[in-house]
């Protein structure tokens, strides 16, 4: 994966980049930041999911589109 260009820091819009991933696509909301993981938050609809990612496996997001 290329490196990201901007930190990614708690609160940053972020996609998730690894094609292997279920969560390939996706977009969230970056919550917390311990030992090289990121803890993103998905929110969808009727539904709320906290999941813990690779800081490898994320790139920063345009937070301004869906």
């Amino acid at each position: 994966m290329s490196q990201n260009p901007l930190p990614i820091l708690p609160g940053s819009p972020v996609r998730v980049v690894n094609p292997g991933d279920m969560y390939y696509g996706f977009q969230g909301q970056v919550q917390r930041i311990t030992d090289g993981r990121a803890a993103v938050l998905f929110e969808g609809g009727n539904w709320d999911k906290l999941v813990t990612f690779r800081l490898e496996d994320l790139a920063l997001a345009d937070a301004t589109t869906k």
